[in-house]
């Protein structure tokens, strides 16, 4: 009896242990992006675009993202951040070459959004709400969403006669690197 009580508690742990690593990952590579409705957990992938998520780490530990609207929300398709002036337009000043790869934008893809320009990526991305091939292979994929996308689903949506912008739009509370979180 104590031998099946001593594997099932090895087994238990050993369980608790690897979901808990799943959930963290690599520190490094993951964000903490806090919404007013929790945190969504964000694994970045230098794999795919080694320049951007180098890029988005030295964003997120100036505090850059921090504050930053949800200026762009369409309904079935994205959530999109990152312009610090809230209109689309805005950006770090630092445009980034284009990083594609055969990466699928699916339901939590973290990407980067762009002009028409291929290399224009700066500091705004998207979230996927829902799967959008048609972006696939022309947009810089950088992340996923591992915990939290029912946060992410009660970012307010925009108005779709006007491209998705929002009106009184949520806002990112914070961005950490996980490797930097004090909470």
């Amino acid at each position: 009896m104590l031998r099946i009580f001593s594997f099932a508690l090895t087994f238990f742990l050993g369980v608790l242990l690897m979901t808990s690593k799943t959930e963290a990952g690599d520190p490094e590579n993951t964000l903490h992006l806090d919404l007013e409705y929790g945190r969504v957990v964000i694994e970045m992938r230098p794999d795919l675009a080694p320049k951007h998520v180098q890029r988005i780490k030295e964003l997120v530990r100036q505090g850059f993202y921090d504050g930053l609207l949800f200026h762009r929300v369409i309904t079935g398709f994205m959530a999109q951040t990152g312009d610090p002036l809230g209109t689309g337009v805005g950006g770090s000043g630092v445009n980034l070459p284009a990083e594609f790869s055969d990466a699928q934008h699916v339901r939590g893809t973290v990407s980067m959004a762009r002009s028409s320009n291929p290399n224009s990526a700066d500091s705004q991305f998207f979230i996927c709400f829902a799967p959008a091939p048609s972006l696939d292979g022309k947009y810089t994929v950088w992340g996923r969403v591992v915990k939290g996308m029912a946060y992410v689903g009660k970012i307010k949506r925009g108005d779709p006669a006007a491209n998705g912008t929002v009106i009184d739009p949520d806002r990112i509370v914070r961005m950490q690197v996980a490797a930097d979180a004090k909470d």
